[in-house]
């Protein structure tokens, strides 16, 4: 569920904030495996994951206990499902064990990268962006579930991930200093 926090008239001391001003774009920028959501987004896909098999198996609680596991595309979009949330974790492991400040291009751009596919997963594995045009009873039954509702409001995600290719493409193009003067 999603709630609006209203902080009104607050104050942090200098000495109780956890970075100071500017130093997080600094890290990021030089340690570009820093990234905090990428374990909160991919535990948002694999609960999405689960629920959709538990949604497909007809044991969310609440909902009808209907199966719809025997059609081969719900089949399909499972198995779609999983290969991306492994995709995904590879690419969130090899990320971590490159972890190092200052990495060369190629652990940066797979940083990024990482980053990239984790942020994309919880929305584009489970078809939620086109499921409730579709108009199905199911899509839009399993939409107003919790999970894929939760799942939708990733924070920021598209602001996330459009700065994450550009940095890609940039960094992609670019050495460091280098310029088209």
């Amino acid at each position: 569920m999603s709630r609006t926090l209203v902080f009104k008239d607050v104050f942090v001391p200098d000495e109780a904030q956890m970075m100071p001003r500017g130093i997080y774009f600094q890290a990021a920028s030089r340690w570009p495996t820093c990234s905090p959501r990428c374990p909160y987004v991919h535990g948002i896909a694999i609960a999405a994951y689960e629920f959709t098999v538990r949604y497909l198996r007809g044991e969310v609680e609440g909902m009808p206990p209907v199966k719809r596991r025997m059609y081969p595309t719900k089949q399909i979009a499972v198995a779609e499902m999983w290969v991306k949330l492994e995709q995904t974790r590879c690419l969130f492991l090899r990320m971590l064990e490159d972890a190092r400040v200052d990495p060369p291009k190629d652990v940066r751009l797979r940083a990024y990268a990482a980053q990239f596919t984790i942020m994309e997963t919880p929305t584009t594995s489970a078809g939620w962006r086109s499921a409730p045009a579709a108009g199905s009873r199911c899509s839009v039954a399993a939409a107003r579930a919790p999970v894929p509702r939760f799942a939708l409001r990733v924070p920021d995600a598209a602001l996330d991930r459009r700065a994450v290719l550009d940095r890609i493409g940039r960094e992609a193009l670019y050495e460091p200093g280098e310029s088209d003067d």
